[in-house]
């Protein structure tokens, strides 16, 4: 029977440049009752914020030269609601909740599936990235 020699060595060095891979690591995000609900290529704190509620803006759709953000929302479509806006407008909103305890998390202003519309707006406050911790925005405004 012949004999099987394998041989392995393993490499590292703190002191070797950060790749494109990392660089693009996904951030998985959680509602407060700790269900898993966005993952995502860029954190929420570093996404532009809408000035109406302050929700934070995710791109969806690519629109002239704005790449759209890789993300997967783990989440249940609701009924649309209407908004009263204060400028004297209304804006309707499709409303996704958490699939555990129905806090809704996030809403776009067409009707699902995510990509559907141009943004994603995740509400202020919803996410959280440790699961069982709650955001600190989570009852700014209360």
């Amino acid at each position: 029977m012949p004999k099987v020699v394998s041989r392995s060595a393993v490499s590292s060095s703190a002191d070797a440049r950060p790749t494109a891979s990392s660089a693009a690591a996904l951030r998985v995000y959680y509602c407060i009752c700790g269900e898993f609900i966005l993952v995502i290529d860029a954190t929420l704190s570093s996404l532009p914020r809408r000035q109406t509620d302050g929700a934070i803006i995710v791109r969806s759709q690519v629109k002239d030269s704005a790449k759209a953000r890789a993300f997967k929302l783990n989440a249940l479509p609701c009924e649309p609601i209407l908004i009263e806006r204060a400028q004297g407008g209304h804006e309707r909103q499709y409303r996704f909740r958490c699939p555990r305890c129905t806090l809704p998390v996030a809403y776009q202003p067409n009707p699902p599936p995510t990509t559907a519309g141009p943004f994603l707006y995740i509400l202020k406050g919803a996410l959280t990235q440790v699961q069982g911790q709650l955001p600190p925005e989570a009852f700014d405004g209360e």
